[in-house]
């Protein structure tokens, strides 16, 4: 069977190199006689995996030495409870940017371990925007700042940072780290799920300022502990090995590619293909109006929704699938991360051009 166009939120498509790669590799990696899934994550050969992906991904982000890069486990949800477990220590409260469900749910876990505040909210237009911060005053007692760079349910995206001074910012880029340039500088920790842009589900990364790893909460578990891993280089416990690996592969792949400032071009390229037909479309309509279009995930609508059925049955048969929208915004949803190619989104556009003259 040929490979479809997946425009799943996750997990996502991963590059076809990659793949292939991979899979010259399955059953003897670099001549060690065996395959990454089946290596000791304490033996020379897998070190020199992680090693390498940890450097690979501070040239593409240019992280400087003050930050440790952490490679976990617990998906992007696990943070949720991990960042004030270890930030909320001193200072047991926190500013929140409530811009839709995964704001939600860092907002939710945070209350546990201390005091919350919503310092600004889309939720009144259904999120389908991102607060203007201008004028926000963040709390100098709060132990963080957190953000969701770009939400994956309603297709939303910060352009522009949040100042928060001497407060560090702490961001949720689980769906958009690695396609855009950004300056880690400007945080004090990002995390990210790896399924999106990276890896297979099953890693997390964490890029967190040294200067904020220390003891946390008396609660706080062994292995929800930032220090435990940061000591451990990632190796306290078994990582996941595996999606550690292809995470290489796939940094190795983006730098090929010529690195952030090539595969942000790229996104931009897909992205403005899509929504400018949306916007010139009888039959289609996006549901998020500029400034604030994610260029990760593009969710519209159809003027008649008793079509929906149809247009998803026709696209699977198109070879391009998962487009069904999430239930909170309805309609439909392509998510053109990293890996889909500028050809996929063409094809779906070709493919909805179509589909829209079938129903005029």
């Amino acid at each position: 069977m040929a490979r479809v166009y997946n425009f799943s939120a996750g997990p996502s498509m991963l590059p076809e190199p990659v793949l292939k790669k991979a899979a010259e590799e399955m059953l003897d990696y670099r001549g060690s006689g065996q395959s990454v899934m089946e290596m000791s994550h304490r033996s020379k050969v897998f070190d020199g995996i992680i090693v390498e992906a940890e450097a690979l991904l501070r040239t593409l982000l240019n992280i400087s030495g003050n930050y440790h890069v952490l490679f976990l486990q617990g998906g992007a949800s696990s943070q949720f409870a991990m960042v004030p477990l270890n930030l909320m220590v001193t200072k047991r409260k926190c500013d929140i940017v409530n811009t839709g469900q995964w704001s939600k749910k860092a907002i939710s876990e945070a209350k546990r371990y201390g005091t919350v505040r919503i310092v600004a909210s889309s939720e009144d237009r259904n999120f389908t925007y991102i607060p203007d911060l201008t004028g926000v005053t963040f709390d100098p007692d709060a132990a963080y700042v957190h953000i969701t760079s770009n939400n994956t349910i309603f297709g939303t995206r910060y352009r522009t940072f949040p100042d928060t001074g001497a407060i560090p910012l702490v961001a949720d880029m689980s769906s958009n780290i690695l396609s855009e340039v950004i300056d880690v500088n400007q945080f004090g920790l990002i995390y990210a799920g790896a399924q999106k842009n990276i890896a297979p589900a099953g890693l997390t990364i964490v890029i967190i300022r040294k200067d904020l790893v220390g003891e946390p909460q008396e609660i706080t578990p062994t292995m929800f502990t930032y220090k435990t891993h940061a000591e451990g280089r990632s190796l306290y416990n078994t990582p996941p090995c595996y999606c550690v690996y292809i995470a290489k592969l796939v940094f190795e792949w983006l730098i090929d590619l010529g690195g952030l400032p090539a595969m942000q071009k790229i996104n931009e390229t897909k992205a403005a293909m899509l929504y400018d037909y949306l916007d010139g479309s009888k039959l289609f309509r996006p549901t998020v109006a500029e400034p604030h279009r994610s260029l990760m995930n593009v969710p519209f609508v159809l003027s008649n929704p008793g079509i929906d059925e149809e247009f998803l049955k026709k696209s699977v048969a198109a070879g391009l699938v998962n487009l069904k929208g999430h239930r909170s915004v309805g309609g439909m949803r392509a998510s053109i991360f990293n890996a889909m190619p500028v050809d996929g989104v063409k094809k779906l556009v070709e493919f909805m051009k179509t589909f829209e003259m079938e129903h005029r």
